[in-house]
């Protein structure tokens, strides 16, 4: 099965290159990524851009909108990623910028990080955004539910929020990073209720094999499971591992665990190219 990892990470950020060190024990470069792709029969990941300055480390509120991937100097030709944007950079000359950005082939949607900047997904600040998202059809992530950084405000990062935006913007496809986890019950009635709202199952669980094996045990998962069933929207669900916060293969058989074998098909691959339709030409050329 060829599978899309719609939410990985390739940007300079000091957290990812601990956390791939001390937890998830992969090898967090642009060499390391292409690898652990190959093996797992990933044709193509998405990036969420994100950048930090030395004066404060993410959530950077300095760093420039729009936000992408600076692990390296090439961005290799499987992968593609979502402009990050920082609220607090976000006056015209950003905006234009931003703009810009999104006429790149690679870039193939926008990124909101809620919790980690104290703005809420209906703040009219990104209404700039919003309004570049529907000019061009492109989607809308958003971080939602915890966050990995203890100085994100997690009232910010609550699914809720998300209902009065995927209403205003019933043109734009929005997508719940995380489902909403923990309140992931939450995100499940936002995806129910929402035609326009989609999830990716990404970051479930930070660490190796051995902490995914450990997570489906007992009712650590029970929250999920339960969420799922009450959404039933398993065609508006896509996987991704936040890699570099887990391992490409084990968390594939992690998520493959947590949906019926007859979906695998839409939340592995399908499914990602009704939310992402600029990365059909490099799927398919």
């Amino acid at each position: 099965m060829k599978i899309i990892d719609a939410h990985i990470h390739l940007s300079n950020i000091e957290s990812f290159k601990e956390t791939a060190k001390s937890l998830s024990k992969v090898d967090y470069s642009t060499d390391g990524v292409q690898s652990e792709m190959k093996d797992a029969n990933i044709v193509l990941a998405i990036g969420m851009g994100v950048t930090e300055t030395p004066h404060m480390g993410f959530p950077d509120y300095k760093a420039q909108t729009p936000m992408g991937l600076d692990l390296g100097d090439i961005l290799p030709p499987n992968i593609v990623y979502c402009a990050g944007v920082n609220p607090y950079k976000l006056d015209s000359f950003s905006i234009r910028e931003l703009e810009r950005e999104i006429h790149k082939d690679h870039v193939v949607g926008i990124k909101i990080y809620l919790g980690y900047y104290p703005f809420y997904a209906y703040d009219k600040v990104y209404n700039p955004v919003y309004e570049l998202a529907e000019k061009y059809n492109l989607p809308v992530v958003f971080h939602t539910g915890d966050t990995y950084s203890e100085r994100g405000l997690l009232k910010y990062s609550h699914p809720l929020a998300i209902d009065e935006v995927a209403v205003k913007y019933r043109n734009i496809r929005f997508m719940m990073a995380h489902f909403g986890d923990p309140w992931t019950l939450t995100g499940a009635e936002i995806l129910y209720k929402n035609r326009n709202v989609y999830a990716d199952l990404s970051g479930v669980v930070v660490g190796a094999r051995a902490e995914l094996e450990k997570a489906q045990e007992g009712i650590f998962l029970q929250h999920l499971r339960h969420a799922l069933v009450y959404a039933n929207s398993y065609d508006k669900l896509l996987f991704g591992t936040d890699w570099p916060l887990a391992p490409f293969q084990p968390y594939i058989e992690f998520i493959q665990n947590l949906i019926p074998s007859e979906y695998h098909e839409d939340v592995f691959y399908n499914t990602a190219l009704k939310v992402f339709p600029k990365i059909k030409k490099f799927l398919y050329g």
